[in-house]
């Protein structure tokens, strides 16, 4: 698990969890990407877990780049080599057809989380954006949360401090109750500068992050 995550406070309970969408609840679009009906080149480029190197995605996690292009750029190639339309919603539409493609970890330390009293919500930027109306955005794993705040509908994406901000409002919590997870370094510095307790989700060892935040709230592990 890239990053560590902040220290709590001995004064300040576990009040909520929060969490990002995808990469974290969603298993992450370079993970689908491994099934993917189309030439080596594009699926063999897949961030971290690629056996080919990833430039734009490394772009990414150092903050020279954002999530938003990277993907429009993958489905535009996506669309160039199967003839689409090349949009980020038609790409994620073939990665996550109709199936269980959540994290089976999560969401059991999301109910988890739910039977200690606390308060489960997402902070996502690309919910909408990405998946549209799909069936996904429906799916009753989804609706675990108590709320999702999602920054294709707020305008206001991490890690600008004003998506934080908001989700402590909603949350109406202090900073220091609340965990966070999140697979993007950027994201995670994000919280961790407005006081949230932070744990970077490393894509190549997902569980790991998940075992940490069940320590930092207190809660005990699955048998």
């Amino acid at each position: 698990m890239r990053g560590d995550a902040a220290t709590r406070s001995s004064t300040h309970r576990p009040q909520a969890l929060l969490l990002d969408i995808g990469g974290v609840l969603l298993v992450s679009s370079h993970e689908r990407m491994v099934d993917l009906d189309a030439p080596a080149d594009f699926t063999e480029v897949r961030g971290l877990l690629g056996p080919r190197p990833d430039p734009a995605w490394d772009d990414v996690l150092t903050g020279r780049g954002r999530e938003r292009a990277y993907w429009a750029a993958r489905a535009a190639e996506y669309g160039a080599l199967r003839g689409g339309t090349g949009t980020v919603p038609e790409l994620m539409a073939v990665l996550y057809p109709d199936d269980e493609p959540f994290r089976p970890e999560v969401i059991a330390l999301m109910d988890d989380a739910h039977r200690a009293g606390l308060t489960v919500a997402a902070l996502t930027n690309d919910l909408a954006a990405f998946h549209g109306d799909a069936d996904i955005t429906r799916h009753p794993v989804l609706g675990r949360f108590d709320v999702i705040v999602d920054g294709s509908v707020t305008g206001v994406l991490k890690p600008d401090p004003r998506a934080y901000a908001h989700a402590l409002e909603v949350l109406d919590a202090p900073p220091e109750a609340v965990v966070f997870l999140d697979d993007l370094p950027g994201n995670c510095a994000g919280a961790r500068a407005a006081g949230i307790v932070t744990v970077e989700v490393d894509l190549r060892d997902p569980s790991a992050a998940v075992a940490r935040a069940r320590d930092l709230l207190a809660l005990r592990a699955v048998a």
